[in-house]
């Protein structure tokens, strides 16, 4: 007798995500005011730490306020760039303090899972507009892009405030954005490509911040 086709659609199991209706009803729900009726009463669904279940979602910012890491990401959307809700999504992974979207105001926020709702995320229509907010705040600007005269980041001392900015997925960073950056970062590559995806590219580099501080 052959074995049974194991790999066949109908003998899937489909795995759950998150955590059902909190046991024993009503009455044994916590009473803090950070949980949810809502979420206690049907589950939690959402994509986050098991610490934030049931959670509130505006506690859940809030607490995450509390110890956000102390660099920013700027992303330009000059067209639509798919890799712009990855970069979000990993900004929110990586702890950064905000996320700003410089261009266009609409993104393409499926990559994102959602995650740009526990992120303090800011549009600013022109660069001019987004360098008068880095000035005000005192961040430093650190391009990443492949370009002549860029460091490589590996080796660079990355500024403990610092504003991490990328430029699109075809042009990398605009003319204007690298003027504006007093120190642009590369990342190294030992292959035949010449450049990595922008998302892939922006991963590493709040990695990277994150191992130096």
């Amino acid at each position: 007798m052959s074995e049974p086709d194991i790999s066949r659609e109908d003998s899937k199991t489909e795995v759950e995500v998150g955590v059902g209706p909190w046991p024993g009803g009503p009455e044994k729900w916590p009473r803090e005011s950070h949980y949810d009726p809502e979420l206690l009463a049907n589950g939690d669904r959402r994509n986050v730490l098991d610490q934030y279940r049931y959670w509130k979602l505006a506690d859940i910012v809030a607490d995450l306020d509390k110890h956000r890491r102390g660099f920013h990401i700027a992303i330009e959307n000059l067209g639509h760039d798919f890799n712009i809700g990855s970069i979000v999504r990993t900004a929110n992974a990586m702890g950064a303090s905000t996320v700003h979207i410089v261009g266009r105001r609409r993104w393409n926020r499926r990559g994102a899972m959602v995650t740009d709702r526990y992120m303090h995320v800011m549009h600013h229509p022109t660069v001019s507009d987004f360098a008068d907010w880095c000035e005000q705040t005192g961040v430093n600007l650190v391009g990443i892009d492949i370009l002549p005269g860029a460091e490589p980041i590996e080796k660079m001392a990355l500024p403990p405030s610092a504003m991490l900015v990328f430029g699109t997925e075809s042009q990398g960073l605009s003319e204007e954005m690298r003027d504006l950056c007093p120190r642009i970062a590369f990342i190294t590559q030992f292959g035949s490509t010449r450049s990595m995806n922008v998302g892939h590219a922006a991963a590493i580099a709040m990695w990277a911040w994150n191992q130096q501080h």
